[in-house]
């Protein structure tokens, strides 16, 4: 994550709002085309966190999801103010398994099992999106409404719209780049291996065995941990209290 450049946050306004603004400055000048990943939602999706979601938009009076959490859109407001004037658009991308795939995980994925993925992607140009950070705010929130009515269409009908679904196959450029650092990493482990003899002793054996043992053992809690049933509880928002009453005419 340190070399993709990632925005580590601790998901506190307060705390987070000047690392996003400087990570958001640097991009202004760089150097190579870049693209931005936003989580708008701001945690994974578990059913928990669905039904937190949906007592808060009850409490407010907001449209009910079903499919997806209420975004939380603060970081998202932040990065359209600083980057409206360098980034010519926004893509709106929706996620769904069909019904005849199993999930994705971690542990397929160490195992080479492969799963099917929907995509839908929109195109949404940066000039089109309101000018005030209320407008921005809103537009993303009507943005999530209409994905979840999208979601809707995908778990009913198994796709996403009429148009015929077009397979982007498997690109060669990931398989090159994951090859030529395995290779990179097995030779200098072969070369650390002769040179350190190792392996020429039973103690040596025995500690390359346990530090295995011992990279089995992280990797195992790792993939654990990338479960979303193990991510952060839900919590509900404490909401401002609706005002309810009775006008009485005089």
């Amino acid at each position: 994550m340190w070399f993709s450049e990632y925005l580590f946050l601790e998901r506190s306004w307060a705390k987070d709002e000047n690392t996003i603004k400087a990570g958001l400055q640097r991009l202004r000048d760089y150097p190579q085309p870049f693209w931005l990943a936003l989580f708008v939602e701001g945690t994974r999706f578990t059913q928990a966190k669905l039904v937190a979601a949906q007592e808060y938009a009850t409490s407010q009076g907001l449209p009910i999801p079903r499919n997806v959490l209420i975004p939380r859109t603060k970081g998202f407001v932040s990065a359209v103010s600083h980057m409206r004037s360098f980034v010519p658009a926004i893509y709106d991308i929706s996620v769904a398994i069909p019904k005849s795939s199993p999930s994705p995980t971690m542990l397929r994925l160490f195992k080479g099992q492969s799963s099917v993925v929907h995509i839908h992607i929109k195109r949404h140009l940066m000039k089109e999106l309101p000018e005030t950070d209320e407008a921005v705010a809103q537009w993303c929130k009507d943005l999530f409404v209409e994905k979840d009515k999208l979601l809707d269409k995908h778990i009913a009908e198994d796709t996403f719209s009429d148009q015929p679904l077009q397979d982007i196959g498997r690109p060669a450029k990931p398989l090159l780049v994951v090859c030529s650092w395995a290779c990179i990493v097995g030779y200098g482990a072969l070369k650390f291996l002769q040179q350190s003899s190792l392996l020429s002793s039973w103690r040596g054996i025995a500690l390359s065995a346990f530090i295995l043992a011992i990279v089995t053992f992280l990797m195992q809690i790792l993939i654990l941990f990338t479960q979303s049933e193990r991510s952060t509880p839900a919590k509900v928002a404490a909401g401002k209290p609706r005002m309810t009453g009775r006008v009485q005419q005089q």
